[in-house]
């Protein structure tokens, strides 16, 4: 890769990286950059030296600048149910500048600051033009956050306007994903129940309030996350324990018509089927790679109804792009820490032993020995 491709300020080219999970690409000669790189179930992350990226007809390459560490990266690293393949470069919350384009690239433009879902699909078939792009049969992962430079299907890029920073780019992606969950709602819902308060079922309270829904309960193991629940929109909040049901419908001042359940682990729908009024809406929107027993009978009984949301279109990233043009503040505050890539896999070990902030975002080009700004 040519040196016109740097950036001016940048750091030296011979410093950096790339990598990325999908099968067609092209590399230059010679040049290597920085990637964080899953060696395999039970192995630490490493950061490697890889083939600096060109890209293909339709893709343009960025400069990653953030990118958010998603909780489902640790589970789909760690052998229970779908197990990404050793030799990923994972991170899909992504958001940089462009750099370079390739042949027959219409729209984006080097130095155009971008977000982008992180995968390609065809735009023509049925789930396409329904907007649910993940169930295009050519649709392809295009992950690769967790590295310097990242390929990026045009097709898949929402620009970023200048109001909204790189760290917020990082965000969208977590945010579209909420948005699409929340749009399942009924439209005559006034008191919801969301189950978890990390990053998506945060999101969840955000879109929910900006729908108007004023009985938004949060609903965690513990504390720790009370003020910032508050914050992206919860009316209260409730500490798991014993009496839960009774402690939601005290604090809503009835049953939650609706629960989002955003926890991904078994047993959290079966307690959505509990916690939900009768003939209300359940949302799974935690994605549990695991089997998740639940009670026909008791759903049934109560006559609920069970939706299951999953990614995003491009009208949920811009959409939320928007939003965050237009003045939303809230969702920055989600970010509790920005890390160099070279500090990854430390943080990977720590959370998989229960050491959780919020949302921290990686900055691939921040040096081994410094904290990120």
């Amino acid at each position: 890769m040519t040196a016109a491709r740097q950036p001016p300020g940048s750091p030296p080219h011979a410093n950096d990286t790339l990598a990325r999970y999908t099968d067609a690409h092209e590399f230059s000669n010679g040049e290597r950059v920085k990637a964080a790189v899953f060696q395999g179930v039970g192995l630490p992350l490493s950061v490697e030296d890889r083939d600096d990226p060109r890209p293909g007809a339709g893709e343009v390459i960025i400069r990653v600048a953030r990118c958010g560490v998603c909780s489902s990266d640790l589970h789909m690293t760690s052998g229970h149910g779908f197990t990404y393949p050793p030799g990923t470069v994972l991170g899909h919350e992504y958001a940089g500048e462009v750099v370079e384009a390739g042949p027959g690239v219409r729209k984006l433009q080097v130095g155009q600051r971008i977000t982008a879902l992180p995968l390609s699909f065809c735009g023509s078939c049925e789930s396409c033009r329904a907007g649910h792009p993940i169930g295009c049969a050519q649709m392809q992962s295009r992950m690769s956050g967790y590295a310097q430079y990242a390929t990026v299907a045009e097709d898949s890029a929402v620009s970023l306007p200048s109001s909204v920073s790189l760290a917020d780019g990082a965000l969208v992606e977590p945010l579209a994903s909420a948005l699409r969950g929340i749009s399942c709602l009924p439209p005559t819902v006034e008191r919801i129940a969301v189950l978890g308060a990390g990053p998506m079922g945060l999101g969840a309270m955000f879109w929910a309030r900006r729908r108007g829904i004023k009985g938004i309960a949060a609903i965690a193991r513990s504390s720790r996350h009370r003020d910032l629940a508050l914050a992206m929109g919860a009316s209260c909040y409730v500490t798991q324990g014993p009496e839960l049901s009774r402690d939601v419908c005290a604090a809503l001042g009835g049953p939650p018509q609706a629960v989002i359940e955003c926890i991904g682990a078994p047993g959290a729908l079966s307690a959505a089927i509990d916690l939900v009024a009768a003939r209300g809406t359940v949302i799974s929107l935690g994605m549990c790679l695991q089997a998740d027993a639940v009670s026909p009978f008791m759903a049934g009984f109560k006559g609920v109804s069970l939706h299951f949301s999953a990614a995003y279109g491009l009208k949920d990233f811009e959409h939320a792009v928007h939003t965050l043009d237009a003045g939303a503040v809230e969702p920055r505050h989600m970010i509790t820490d920005t890390i160099p890539l070279a500090r990854l896999p430390d943080l990977f070990d720590a959370m998989r032993g229960g050491a959780v902030g919020c949302k921290t975002l990686v900055a691939p080009w921040t040096d081994e020995g410094s904290r990120a700004s």
